[in-house]
């Protein structure tokens, strides 16, 4: 079992910058990969960006790059997303996910290859 717990959502305005955090708990958080994904309003919840157990293998969607990173610290168990240039399309709420069976270099973007999932944080960014 692995529980996660997201934090650092709030309401900022477009061209502002946050951090979202993911605490976990349960596993060895270096044994598994760890992602980001979001859903807005009405919309399927989809893939933001992810990163292997080692933090050396990162993914991002298309729409974030350049603007969103992801990193982890293994000492302290958290996986973080810093998020720059805020557009009001970034507005959704946001899940972290971990992968307990993924395969370094792979690191996942589909859904179902993530084993654990958060509560989510929401996001709002004000245009």
């Amino acid at each position: 079992q692995v529980q996660l717990v997201e934090s650092g959502g709030g309401l900022v305005q477009a061209g502002d910058s946050l951090s979202l955090s993911c605490a976990a708990s349960g596993r060895t958080f270096s044994s598994y990969a760890m992602g980001w994904f979001r859903q807005a309003p009405g919309k399927e919840r989809e893939f933001v960006a992810a990163l292997s157990r080692t933090g050396i293998n990162t993914l991002y969607r298309t729409s974030v790059k350049g603007r969103f990173t992801i990193s982890r610290d293994n000492a302290k168990n958290v996986v973080a997303l810093q998020m720059n240039s805020l557009k009001p399309e970034d507005t959704a709420v946001y899940y972290c996910a971990a992968d307990l069976s993924s395969s370094l270099p792979y690191v996942a973007a589909r859904q179902s290859e993530y084993d654990y999932w958060g509560q989510g944080t929401q996001v709002t960014v004000s245009s």
